[in-house]
């Protein structure tokens, strides 16, 4: 149970800038959306350009894995030829 005023007071203020963050966070997000619409009027892709944001936060060994498990499973639902799934 909480009974200091001291650790009231510190959870007070825990819970105040968790509150700022999540507003911040909120008002990030509006902003994001914006350049999403802004990119989107521009005539760009926002979809493919999702893609490109999750693709550069990924390390370089990740996305090679990634690309490489693609090539292997379009293969095999013929959605390419086996030979360009090796290479």
């Amino acid at each position: 149970m909480i009974t200091t005023n001291d650790t009231k007071l510190h959870l007070k203020n825990l819970i105040e800038r968790i509150e700022k963050l999540e507003q911040e966070k909120a008002n990030m997000a509006e902003h994001i959306r914006d350049v999403f619409g802004e990119a989107k009027s521009s005539g760009f892709d926002t979809k493919v350009m999702r893609q490109i944001l999750k693709i550069r936060r990924m390390d370089t060994q990740e996305v090679q894995e990634q690309e490489e498990l693609l090539d292997i499973y379009r293969a095999a639902l013929g959605m390419i030829p086996d030979d360009e799934a090796d290479n």
